[in-house]
């Protein structure tokens, strides 16, 4: 097999190594301490094209392939761990659901601004009481006169107190496990829809991590992304992308 990058990907590597020297690394440091979300060098990002960097261009996406997210992952960690924690999170658990499942009108309505950076994302399956765990989601999302009514609360949330998108996981039928789970997209500003306790993290403190909490949050019928039970099927295909980010960071902190 044969590793050699190709010439775009090298130039990928190069270009993000470049700005992840000049920009990110010196400013690492004051943004971990300040706890502060490093919202210029997102900018930056999203004009580069990292912020949507596997999605088509229909979508504003930079088109490119799984190698050189990773790559970009990696090199963006190298230079700042939070902000290789932002990029990753929103790239790989917040846009991949709405782009592999969600209906055209949400895909033409949210991706080109996550896409460029506009918009950040995040993606809630955690609770208190579930994780890996998605049978012990307690959250749970009831249709009602055309619309879905959100309750319950998700915690560790990365990006939480900054995005102006989140996908969240709810219980639509209780008494089947896993099977009665559902995706759903949320905007913020949504009545019911509220950010709860930020995290006071040991590091990695530029990057956001919250509660989401919903307290009869209501949002339109279409905006379930995919079909009513699909919930944990999207979640184990998002969270198979997500280690590839992961997996980028470490390497790049390393």
């Amino acid at each position: 097999m044969d590793f050699t990058l190709t010439e775009e990907q090298q130039m990928l590597k190069d270009t993000v190594r470049l700005f992840a020297e000049n920009e990110l690394k010196p400013k690492a440091e004051h943004y971990d301490r300040t706890h502060e979300f490093p919202m210029e060098h997102v900018k930056k990002l999203g004009e580069m094209g990292i912020m949507g960097i596997v999605y088509p261009e229909e979508y504003n996406g930079a088109g490119m392939d799984y190698i050189s997210y990773a790559i970009a992952v990696e090199e963006v960690s190298r230079g700042c761990a939070s902000t290789g924690t932002i990029v990753s999170a929103h790239n790989s658990l917040c846009l991949s659901p709405i782009y592999y499942f969600a209906s055209d009108d949400i895909k033409k309505k949210y991706l080109p601004k996550l896409t460029t950076g506009e918009w950040i994302g995040c993606f809630g399956i955690t609770e208190p009481e579930a994780g890996s765990d998605a049978a012990g989601t307690k959250t749970t999302a009831e249709l009602k006169n055309g619309s879905w009514v959100l309750n319950g609360t998700k915690n560790f949330i990365t990006n939480g107190a900054v995005a102006q998108v989140a996908v969240v996981t709810a219980v639509t039928d209780k008494g089947v496990g896993h099977k009665g789970l559902s995706f759903f997209l949320i905007e913020k500003g949504t009545p019911g829809f509220s950010v709860g306790k930020v995290e006071d993290k040991l590091g990695i403190c530029a990057s956001s991590t919250t509660e989401l909490v919903f307290d009869n949050c209501t949002i339109p019928e279409g905006n379930i992304i995919g079909k009513r039970g699909d919930g944990f099927k999207i979640s184990m295909h998002t969270l198979d992308g997500g280690r590839v980010g992961i997996a980028a960071q470490a390497v790049g902190i390393a």
